[in-house]
């Protein structure tokens, strides 16, 4: 999905900017530049990075509210429009593409290798900055319905005096920063409102970006979605396979490279090839086709299942074997068995299913061209036996029975348990003494034995 979700850095410390000039009226920035434009400014700029991470943004916002770029009138930018005055390096990115913004402080974490801190401005004056050592400062920011313009506009204008706190707050902390402002995701903002070049250029792109935008859109209202991936074996439903986002990354000289296979996978009017797809009772393999993916023609991804009855729970479990990634002569096999399996009469479902940070894909062996690729699925599901009518059938979830706050929970529990304990053990071994001194009698005598 794309969408004019613009994007400020801003220094501290002058620095040089990654490119001469500001990106064309129109034009969309895509992962892979974004990407380009936070290594250089990381290695050249500082390393303490203050993201303000707002639900939602829209150029419009700007424009219509404040004079951040161009119109003075009646701003509700002030701290804003005064950082990007008195900062010595600055760069604005009026349209970034979703994707790009949303995975902002995933590319900042591995950048600077450092957990993101999410912080408020009150706690931030407690906190002590190293300028040699990174540290990624994160600070929500609400965003305004966009039915009512006064709070709209309020919102907005209590988002800025966040920004002037934070950074008057670095500033007398004189460590060196780097400010980043952007979106999650994109504000819902009028058609009539879109400038006449945005609009024209979006005509002249062609309707399959238009159709993913769309896409999105039904997903995030909790509508009607795309159906999955359907493979059937002669008139009967043998494979189903849905997710939000799939993609891909292969690392060349050093620096990620991403493609998004979402768009060429789910839609009404698209949809990879499944030839070499096969399932029979005790094996099912999807494989899904794909042409021009990271510069290779013939690009495709596989999923390997098998099921098999286990003695133990006396039922039959499916489990996701493998996930391969084929691209020319060379094959990258990632291992899913250990994490990934259901009932057989389910499908399995997770969250999030990705070959890195807490991956529940790993490569097959350190040798392997696995370990040169990521792999990132969101919102997946998938079912490899027992499908029917094209519909999923009851989803077992990755999620575990156990959360951190139970664990929390539990571990207080016994820890209050052994105190307890402990306390009666010692209550019981106290004992009397037989006899007392009576200060009024005789005293008592202890014969001497030689």
């Amino acid at each position: 999905m794309w969408t004019a979700i613009n994007e400020l850095f801003l220094s501290s410390i002058r620095i040089s900017v990654p490119t001469s000039s500001p990106p064309a009226v129109g034009h969309i920035v895509e992962q892979q530049q974004l990407t380009s434009y936070l290594d250089n400014v990381l290695s050249m700029g500082p390393r303490n990075v203050v993201l303000f991470l707002q639900d939602k943004m829209s150029l419009e916002d700007f424009t219509v509210y404040g004079g951040a770029f161009g119109n003075k009138q009646d701003s509700v930018f002030p701290n804003l429009e005064g950082a990007l005055g008195s900062s010595s390096s600055r760069l604005v990115l009026p349209a970034v593409s979703w994707p790009a913004s949303n995975a902002v402080i995933g590319q900042l974490q591995e950048q600077l290798e450092t957990s993101p801190l999410y912080m408020d401005p009150e706690t931030l004056s407690q906190l002590r900055l190293n300028g040699s050592s990174p540290a990624l400062l994160v600070f929500g920011l609400p965003y305004g319905t966009g039915a009512d313009l006064v709070s709209a506009r309020e919102t907005l204008s209590g988002n800025d005096e966040v920004i002037g706190q934070v950074l008057s707050t670095m500033k007398a902390q004189s460590v060196p920063y780097t400010a980043i402002y952007t979106g999650l995701r994109p504000a819902r903002v009028s058609p009539s409102a879109d400038p006449p070049q945005r609009r024209s250029l979006l005509q002249a792109r062609g309707g399959s970006r238009e159709k993913e935008r769309e896409r999105q859109r039904r997903i995030k209202e909790g509508g009607d979605v795309d159906a999955p991936v359907e493979f059937k074996e002669g008139e009967q439903t043998c494979i189903l396979l849905w997710a939000k986002s799939l993609s891909v990354s292969i690392l060349r000289r050093g620096r990620w490279e991403d493609h998004d296979l979402t768009p060429a996978t789910f839609g009404k009017d698209v949809g990879p090839e499944l030839s070499g797809s096969s399932c029979d009772r005790t094996r099912a393999r999807l494989v899904l086709n794909y042409e021009d993916v990271l510069g290779y023609s013939s690009f495709k991804l596989i999923f390997a299942m098998s099921q098999r009855h286990y003695k133990v729970s006396a039922r039959r479990w499916f489990t996701l074997d493998a996930v391969e990634l084929e691209y020319g002569s060379t094959k990258a096999v990632f291992n899913g068995s250990r994490n990934i399996y259901a009932p057989a009469e389910y499908s399995y479902r997770c969250e999030s299913v990705t070959s890195f940070r807490w991956p529940l894909l790993v490569p097959r062996s350190s040798k392997d061209p696995a370990n040169q690729w990521r792999v990132v699925f969101e919102d997946f599901q998938i079912q490899g036996f027992n499908a029917s009518g094209g519909k999923f059938s009851y989803a077992s979830d990755c999620a575990g029975f156990f959360s951190p706050g139970i664990w929390m929970g539990l571990m207080t529990s016994l820890l209050m348990v052994l105190v307890l304990t402990y306390g009666l053990h010692m209550i019981m071994q106290l004992h009397t003494m037989d006899r007392f001194d009576d200060p009024k009698g005789p005293a008592i005598s202890v014969p001497q034995t030689e």
